[in-house]
């Protein structure tokens, strides 16, 4: 949840269950207080790492200016989406390394949402894309070693997902998919071990192919595209 009203219907559903739930607020982007409530859990079996914000350039001010980011929008991208993840991640697997490893030779698994817009490099969401490339990368790139030590890491490579964070865009959004789908595939992945989980295939494996043109041919597509013009993607609330 983004908020205490966002956790607390969730956690009534999974208490009416049989579940013991405790909620917790907490900026991903504080380093030292993610690492006290991560670390004070205990022991964890799963974590996933799903913080986010996103938003577009926007309209030049000026005639000869060109279209652009915020430089506190920038920032605030790279900070919850990039850092964010990291202060939940790294130590959830530093926790995971010190426990016993299960039946099946796993310590624990961590999951973090990346996104398609990682895939390529958007002129209409530059930060966004940037920093769900890092965390896919990183999620990928560390799972390697981290897979000889029981711990699975697994990027989630996904299209739209009918969020409110997607809720007020006013274009077409390909492949959007419910909550309640893209969750079953996040859990079946991660159940599977998959490294990374990658939906709608389609989508992901156009992102690829529009990578590999060449930076003019691939630009004057995207500019073209109604996400990718600047001031189409709604602002985010920096507050």
């Amino acid at each position: 949840g983004r908020n205490a009203a966002g956790g607390e219907k969730p956690a009534r559903h999974c208490i009416s269950q049989g579940a013991a739930v405790e909620l917790k607020l907490c900026d991903v982007t504080h380093t030292a207080a993610m690492a006290e409530w991560v670390q004070g859990t205990g022991g964890l079996d799963m974590v996933l790492a799903c913080a986010g914000i996103t938003g577009g350039t926007r309209k030049p001010l000026h005639p000869d200016h060109p279209a652009a980011e915020p430089e506190l929008q920038i920032r605030r991208i790279f900070a919850t989406d990039l850092h964010g993840v990291l202060n939940t991640v790294l130590p959830a697997l530093e926790l995971m390394e010190r426990q016993p490893r299960a039946a099946d030779g796993m310590r624990g698994r961590i999951c973090a949402i990346s996104s398609v817009a990682g895939l390529v490099s958007f002129p209409g969401t530059p930060s966004y894309s940037a920093a769900k490339a890092a965390v896919d990368r990183f999620m990928v790139a560390t799972g390697g070693n981290a897979k000889k030590a029981g711990i699975l890491l697994s990027s989630v490579v996904c299209g739209f997902i009918d969020t409110p964070m997607v809720a007020r865009n006013a274009f077409p959004m390909p492949g959007l998919t419910d909550v309640q789908s893209a969750s079953r595939r996040i859990l079946r992945g991660l159940a599977r071990n998959e490294r990374r989980i990658t939906f709608p295939l389609w989508l992901a494996a156009g992102s690829r192919l529009m990578d590999m043109l060449p930076i003019r041919l691939a630009e004057a597509y995207y500019t073209h595209q109604p996400a990718g013009a600047a001031g189409s993607m709604p602002e985010p609330d920096l507050t």
